[in-house]
């Protein structure tokens, strides 16, 4: 069920139920994160394995104190510049979060979204909201409340509906696991040359894994029905005729495309219509999914890393 009442969602989570839940990012499938028999809905609801870690939702930086045991200054400044907002901060987990949340880690994942029917929603409730993306475990991630009805709709109990996201992909993870050492563990909805901007040169570790410490690092995901095929340049794309392969391209290429995620080549435009673009491309007649990497620049690493794992 869809609507827009703030209400009807704050009471299913105080009964401990799921709701689809709408960010800037994607949606998520939100659970009250200190209930360890909700968040474990959570995994059941979408097929999820264990050993894959949840990112806790808060509505004010005040909840840092009950959920981690140290708030490092990098993490501080980070989480002044940019929360609300597309990042996740990576901190020492207090007793407070249940270990179903982290998958037994001693680090939890923290953001404060930026969307404000979720910022209403958080302030009605007295506990903060663990939230994957509210689709089948490593499908493409819903940015319509549409999409999580479509997926999840049997198997939860109201999809709040904030329209569409503005950002469209996950947000960007930051690990202080060592805290004057933070890492970068999944490219998304924040440039990192803005947080380099503030603190400085920062690590990346953003390789496949089979064992994640963070949301988005396995192998697989963000996965289509269909086989993709990911090119290196717009130039190779004038080999397939999108007659019998959905093309998806940007810019202004003299060849047909299927679709176009940017004439400007924009990364925020090419990110805020990434995921649906590959869900009309599973819909559509064509068998095979053609698709070319973006220029680095921008969110372009997040694109590029999420058409990454999804052809894997």
């Amino acid at each position: 069920m869809i609507g827009t009442d703030v209400s009807v969602a704050a009471s299913l989570l105080e009964q401990g139920k799921l709701v689809g839940i709408p960010t800037e990012t994607v949606y998520g499938l939100g659970a009250n994160a200190l209930d360890p028999e909700a968040v474990l809905s959570i995994f059941k609801a979408k097929n999820r394995p264990s050993f894959d870690p949840l990112i806790v939702h808060i509505s004010d930086v005040e909840w840092i104190s009950e959920l981690t045991t140290s708030f490092p200054e990098k993490a501080q400044l980070l989480a002044k510049a940019f929360w609300p907002g597309p990042l996740t901060l990576i901190l020492p987990k207090s007793n407070r979060i249940p270990d179903v949340v982290t998958s037994g880690l001693p680090f939890v994942g923290i953001r404060m979204p930026r969307h404000p029917l979720t910022q209403k929603l958080l302030s009605e409730i007295d506990f903060p909201l663990a939230a994957p993306s509210a689709n089948p475990f490593s499908y493409v991630s819903p940015t319509t409340a549409q999409h999580v009805e479509d997926q999840l709709g049997d198997r939860i109990n109201y999809v709040l509906d904030g329209g569409p996201c503005k950002v469209g992909i996950e947000s960007t993870i930051v690990s202080f696991e060592i805290p004057t050492e933070p890492r970068i563990l999944r490219f998304g909805g924040l440039d990192p040359q803005r947080i380099e901007d503030l603190i400085g040169p920062i690590k990346e570790d953003v390789s496949n894994n089979s064992n994640p410490t963070a949301p988005g690092q396995l192998d697989k995901h963000y996965a289509t029905k269909k086989s993709i095929l990911l090119l290196d340049s717009l130039d190779e794309l004038r080999q397939y005729d999108p007659r019998s392969y959905y093309i998806i391209g940007y810019g202004k290429p003299d060849i047909p495309l299927s679709y176009n995620l940017s004439e400007k080549t924009d990364s925020n435009e090419m990110a805020s219509k990434l995921f649906s673009a590959l869900r009309l491309a599973d819909q559509a007649s064509q068998q095979t999914i053609v698709v070319c990497r973006v220029p680095d620049t921008g969110l372009g690493r997040a694109i590029n890393d999420r058409l990454q794992r999804a052809q894997a």
